[in-house]
């Protein structure tokens, strides 16, 4: 399926999908390559095209990088800081709740991955600027097919466990975060809201 959205839409209306994410129908492997041939014409730093990419359709493997995130997830979460949250902030935990509890759900997941280790903190924009354009083109390109998607990095505490579930070579790959990957029910997502431009545009100086 294709929705045939113009760029502008697509680019503000692609969101973090999470109680609206369709648990119970398959994804197609090849609606998911479809993606990913288009992710990998984003741009990487000399053109090195380091990335990997990891589906997880597996339901032990699932489960269990559910459970690494959901150990994170309920020290970020507690009761106490809900409670010191406003209502804009309690609605965002309620929806980090939900797919917390429901991952292992998820159709699949994906871990976009990037050969060797990000090093010195000079090297961190050219590392990993050669690896999220191109999971972000993943996100828009699933949005078009009526796919949701939620960048998440929480198991990212745990990233060596994940490595050692999925083969993941650790001391020479990193994970760049984990996405589940669903169709959505309904597909008419909205902008979100944001900042004024006056609030975060800068001319010349800041």
């Amino acid at each position: 399926m294709r929705l045939d959205l113009s760029p502008d839409d697509l680019l503000s209306t692609t969101r973090a999908v999470r109680k609206r994410l369709d648990f119970d129908r398959p994804v197609e492997r090849q609606v998911l390559l479809e993606c990913i041939e288009l992710a990998v014409q984003a741009p990487s730093g000399s053109n090195s095209q380091r990335w990997h990419w990891v589906f997880v359709t597996d339901p032990d493997k699932k489960a269990r990088l559910a459970a690494l995130y959901n150990r994170v997830f309920a020290t970020a979460y507690t009761p106490a800081a809900r409670d010191q949250m406003d209502e804009a902030g309690k609605r965002v935990w309620s929806s980090a709740e939900y797919l917390a509890q429901h991952l292992h759900e998820a159709p699949v997941l994906l871990i976009p991955c990037q050969w060797t280790r990000p090093a010195t903190e000079g090297s961190q924009a050219a590392y990993w600027g050669s690896i999220l354009p191109a999971a972000w083109s993943f996100m828009l390109a699933a949005r078009e097919r009526g796919l949701g998607t939620s960048w998440t990095t929480m198991h990212l505490q745990h990233e060596e466990e994940a490595a050692d579930i999925l083969g993941i070579p650790y001391a020479r790959c990193a994970q760049a975060g984990l996405f589940p990957v669903a169709y959505t029910k309904g597909t008419d997502f909205k902008p979100g809201p944001r900042r004024s431009l006056d609030e975060i545009v800068h001319w010349d100086q800041w």
